[in-house]
């Protein structure tokens, strides 16, 4: 895959995107020995060597993995408590990657992992408008009034919550489940929603991020993500 030359001079840790198109326009940076200030240049890292100054930088690779959550298993990378992680459900060579946003330890479903930080921050800030959506399986027979509620905001200890997407999936005898899209990423947000309107969450199954989906993968699965779902991605 390749990547804009600033980004890539960015992306081994040289510095950052601001400073490496100074040292494009200021004639430093040599692809394959050829000096380059073309901004819009591209280069691939598995392929083309990188020079600064004469000084030879190597791009990290990044890796982007999709995953299954199964519940019981903490988001983190390490737990002071012992307990498993979902780093521990990858093989050793991948391991350096780092989760996009949480799901908490009764949640399961879509997880990102990731070594690139930049896409890592882009998914996570609401300003992009990047959905998760969630199905939801609560206690008791939810009424519209309170979907309602839930798509239009629902007032919690630290503010408002932003416009949701809320449907109607089925209602089972005492349970009730619905669909909900947020670009939110408050702890434990969904959770606390339906508590406030008096519905205990039984089960949360994040399915989707952007145009991701979870699909055929099943509980403490995992894939690389493809050209396409991560070209999605970096679209928002």
């Amino acid at each position: 895959m390749k990547y804009r030359l600033n980004r890539a001079i960015a992306a081994t840790g040289y510095c950052s995107r601001r400073k490496a198109d100074e040292l494009i326009a200021q004639g430093r940076v040599k692809v394959n020995d050829k000096l380059t200030t073309d901004f819009s240049f591209e280069v691939d890292p598995d392929l083309d060597d990188l020079q600064v100054d004469g000084q030879n930088i190597s791009v990290k690779k990044f890796e982007y993995i999709l995953m299954y959550k199964p519940p019981g298993i903490v988001t983190t990378c390490e737990d002071e408590y012992g307990r498993r992680n979902v780093i521990d459900l990858l093989p050793v060579e991948v391991r350096h990657v780092r989760p996009v946003g949480r799901l908490d330890l009764d949640s399961e479903g879509l997880l990102i992992l990731t070594n690139d930080g930049e896409l890592a921050q882009g998914l996570a800030h609401p300003s992009n408008h990047v959905f998760k959506r969630y199905e939801v399986t609560v206690s008791g027979d939810i009424t519209s009034a309170a979907l309602a509620r839930m798509a239009s905001g629902i007032e919690l200890e630290e503010g408002k919550t932003l416009p949701a997407k809320v449907r109607l999936i089925k209602k089972a005898g005492r349970n009730s489940r619905f669909e909900i899209s947020i670009r939110e990423g408050r702890n434990r947000q969904i959770r606390r929603m339906c508590a406030a309107l008096g519905y205990p969450v039984v089960r949360l199954v994040r399915v989707a991020i952007g145009a991701l989906q979870l699909r055929q993968l099943k509980p403490g699965e995992w894939r690389r993500l493809t050209a396409e779902e991560l070209q999605s991605l970096r679209a928002k």
